[in-house]
């Protein structure tokens, strides 16, 4: 989540907000429309209760009398679970009255005590017809005449009608919920794509300013994000300032020290033998030496661009020409893979390190040398990395020799022309760009010199 894109973490969390959000809301109203059904399943069978108690009374024999009439069917199936019942109390004698619906249907009533009626004078609970129907049961007790004849009234509805109707609502509820939901998400999502346009252009933009096809961040852009983009314009443009600023200063340095080591070398030669010999290898000395730190101080300087690049293949193939120029009885070869690989790294800079490397080789080569480009084994996903390698078939040098070699100042073999100063260079080469320079054996038994630099990354 930390490193994904912000585009998925928006829908993310929009989508869980969302998804939230709505069965929150099924929820609340599933129980709201529940406790909604109930109070009127109950208020219809009070309504019921009321119906039956006026259509009944006492007749002349002192028995129940009456037929109440609750225009529903339902009373009048047996199995419908919806029954009324009235039978006689106390001193009260005779036979009781019902519904059709009732059947053989007998409805146990609690003890008071167990359930005592309410204010209304009336309780309610539920029963099993024993037709595998849960029955919702209003039951009050009522004295018909001055006599003290009472009779006890019941009315009794499918409570499972009551829950089909109830889940029945609450899957239209969730069906209609859910296709909301889902619409939602789709539109969230348009929006938030929509909304995050100029930030893909933004990335996109510098894309381009990586692969040196801009100098800035080019088009319109959101007040949100203006801003931004004009902090980056300001500090690509304050890195061209720094970048030139460092290279006139290496120049200004390099041409204030070139005329008097010059001085030094040419007067020497007036000088007896022995100490012309000593001053002018002091003087050539100082003079490599000051060219490998201004050459650090313009590769320091040049690091931090963002713009730096350069495509591999010309200039390892431009080089390897000119050195089978200079070395006619070498066979000098290049494989490279791939051939558009780019390098984040001033051209100058790659020159010099494989200048210095393929210089080598051909000194101490026999028959070739063979320039390989390959991407680097082992490298992180979020930093590519490409391996140059520089393989000679030579004498090569063992673990000892190579890490003398390494050395600033150590030569390869004294009886060779050089200052000892050219792996050097390599290696800070290698190393202000963040990358890696060995040595190894070569699979032909020579020495391979092995340069890993950094590929040019191309998305922002």
């Amino acid at each position: 989540m930390k490193r994904g894109s912000l585009t998925a973490r928006v829908l993310l969390f929009a989508s869980i907000w969302a998804v939230i959000a709505l069965v929150a809301i099924a929820i609340v109203i599933s129980q709201l429309y529940r406790a909604g059904s109930e109070r009127a399943f109950a208020d219809l069978l009070r309504a019921h209760l009321n119906s039956v108690i006026n259509a009944v009374s006492i007749d002349a024999e002192e028995q129940l009398s009456g037929n109440p009439q609750l225009g529903d069917l339902v009373f009048d199936q047996p199995g419908s679970g919806w029954i009324w019942l009235v039978e006689p109390l106390g001193m009260l004698d005779g036979p009781r009255l019902a519904s059709i619906s009732i059947g053989d249907t007998a409805i146990a009533s609690p003890p008071v005590d167990a359930l005592p009626f309410n204010e209304r004078y009336q309780r309610s609970y539920t029963a099993d017809d024993g037709l595998g129907n849960q029955l919702e049961v209003i039951e009050t007790e009522v004295e018909l005449d001055n006599q003290g004849h009472a009779a006890r009234f019941r009315v009794a509805g499918n409570r499972d009608v009551l829950e089909a109707e109830i889940a029945d609502f609450s899957a239209n509820l969730y069906l209609v919920l859910a296709m909301f939901g889902i619409g939602s998400l789709i539109v969230n999502a348009i929006a938030i794509l929509y909304g995050l346009r100029p930030l893909d252009h933004a990335r996109q933009a510098l894309g381009r300013i990586r692969a040196g096809e801009a100098q800035q961040l080019d088009g319109t852009f959101p007040r949100e994000i203006a801003p931004l983009a004009g902090e980056i314009n300001a500090l690509i443009e304050a890195n061209h300032r720094v970048v030139d600023r460092a290279r006139m200063q290496v120049g200004n340095l390099a041409h204030s020290l070139k005329t008097p080591i010059a001085v030094l070398i040419n007067e020497a030669r007036d000088m007896t033998p022995a100490h012309a010999s000593l001053v002018r290898a002091q003087a050539e000395t100082m003079q490599a030496q000051v060219q490998t730190y201004l050459d650090r101080a313009r590769i320091a300087a040049q690091r931090g661009s963002i713009l730096a690049r350069t495509e591999a293949a010309p200039v390892i193939e431009r080089l390897v020409r000119v050195m089978a120029k200079l070395n006619r009885d070498l066979d000098f070869s290049t494989d490279i893979e791939p051939q558009d690989a780019v390098l984040a790294m001033e051209s100058q800079d790659l020159e010099e390190a494989l200048g210095n490397l393929v210089e080598n080789a051909a000194k101490f080569a026999r028959e070739k040398v063979v320039v390989r480009l390959r991407a680097a084994p082992g490298a992180e996903a979020q930093r590519q990395m490409y391996r140059i390698d520089i393989d000679d078939d030579g004498p090569g040098l063992d673990e000892a020799g190579m890490s003398e070699a390494m050395k600033r100042g150590r030569r390869l073999d004294e009886s060779k022309p050089g200052t000892g100063l050219g792996l050097s260079i390599v290696g800070e080469i290698a190393s202000e760009y963040n990358g890696a320079f060995a040595l190894a054996k070569a699979e032909g038994g020579g020495l391979s010199a092995r340069l890993t630099l950094p590929a040019l990354i191309t998305e922002a």
